[in-house]
C-alpha cells in the first residue's frame, strides 16, 4: 500500500547526541537458536550487568512481544517472517534512541535475520547464536512443548517439525549446552567492550 501523504520527519535530538548522554553505542544484539537453547535466560542477564554499568537497555522477547505487537501472527513462514521485520523495525528505533535493544527470538531462517541485519546496518547488529543441542533443548523443555511436538499436538514446531538455519558467519556464537549463563553473558559483554559499544 502507498504511503503518499507519509513524511519521515527529522528530529532535533541526534541518535549520535543521544549515545554521547548515554555514555555509550547503541546496537541491536540479535539472540538467535532453537527453542529452549538460552536466548531470553542470557539476553535478561546481559541486560543485568549492562543496567550495571548504567547503559540504557530493553529486552524484546518473543513470547512477551506476542502478547502485543504481534498477537495477529500465528506459526506459519509468512508469519514468522513478518514477525521478525516487525521486530527488526522496532530494534532499529531503540538504536535510534541511543539504547542498546536485545532481542530473543528463535528466528529460524538466516533469510530472516539478514533482512534485520540489512535494516538495521550491518555495524549495528550483532547476530548472537545460541548454540545447544536438541537433547539439550529437550531436557530444559519445562513446558514441554518438544515432547508435544513430537507427538504431533503442535504443528510447525522449531526444531522438530520447522527448520532451523543457524547462522553461518554470528559475530558471538554462545555454546549454552556447554556454559554458564554467567559465562556466556560475560562473553557478550566482552565482545561489547571489543567493538566499543560499552567502555
Amino acid at each position: 500500500m502507498a504511503q503518499n501523504n507519509v513524511v519521515w520527519h527529522h528530529v532535533l535530538v541526534s541518535r549520535q547526541m543521544k549515545e554521547e548522554q548515554n555514555g555509550h553505542r547503541s546496537a541491536v544484539l540479535w539472540f538467535t537458536g532453537l527453542p529452549c537453547s538460552g536466548k531470553s535466560t542470557i539476553a535478561l542477564s546481559v541486560e543485568k550487568r549492562l543496567y550495571e554499568v548504567g547503559a540504557k537497555t530493553t529486552v524484546l522477547d518473543g513470547d512477551n512481544v506476542r502478547h502485543g505487537l504481534c498477537s495477529n501472527l500465528g506459526f506459519s513462514m509468512s508469519d514468522r517472517k513478518e514477525n521478525i521485520r516487525r521486530i527488526g523495525e522496532v530494534a532499529k528505533l531503540f538504536i535510534e534512541a541511543g539504547v542498546i535493544a536485545m532481542t530473543a527470538f528463535i528466528s529460524p531462517l538466516r533469510e530472516y535475520r539478514d533482512d534485520v541485519r540489512a535494516l538495521v546496518g550491518s555495524g549495528d547488529f550483532i547476530e548472537i547464536y545460541c548454540d545447544c543441542s536438541v537433547d539439550v533443548c529437550e531436557q530444559r523443555d519445562v513446558k514441554g512443548h518438544y515432547k508435544k511436538a513430537k507427538a504431533g499436538e503442535i504443528k510447525e514446531f522449531t526444531g522438530v517439525s520447522s527448520p532451523y538455519e543457524a547462522p553461518e558467519r554470528p559475530e558471538i556464537v554462545l555454546k549454552t549446552d556447554a556454559l554458564t549463563v554467567e559465562q556466556c553473558s560475560e562473553q557478550v559483554v566482552e565482545y561489547l567492550k571489543t567493538r566499543g559499544v560499552i567502555r
